[in-house]
């Protein structure tokens, strides 16, 4: 499933470019998917829970095929608090794989930052 969300985000940094929003990558990310029945839902909020009590929601950018999880980004450089936020995800949901994509890179497979959950 890796493989057909980068190659989506591929095709979307191709036409789109760096420079834009990042709502805007993720409404074109969401037109790609649908193109290629890619299953995925937007803007998927997580409970955010301590010691049994939900004490605040986090909101995943996007989760395809309820199997990965992709946090977009539109900035200069990912850093360490984006990549753990994507972690805080994974543990909140279950769920193992998590891709940081940054759509503010020349090649898009410089902004890719896969993250598996062990």
């Amino acid at each position: 499933m890796a493989k057909a969300v980068i190659g989506a985000a591929i095709e979307v940094h191709r036409h789109l470019g760096p420079g834009q929003k990042e709502s805007a990558y993720v409404a074109a990310l969401c037109v790609e998917f649908s193109l290629r029945n890619i299953p995925h839902a937007r803007e998927v909020p997580v409970a955010v829970d301590y010691k049994g009590t939900r004490v605040a929601t986090g909101l995943v950018d996007l989760i395809a095929a309820g199997l990965v999880i992709l946090e977009l980004k539109a900035v200069e450089q990912v850093v360490p608090a984006h990549v753990s936020q994507t972690i805080a995800y994974l543990r909140m949901t279950g769920l193992r794989l998590g891709l940081v994509i940054n759509f503010n890179v020349a090649a898009l497979k410089d902004g890719i930052r896969r993250i598996v959950l062990s």
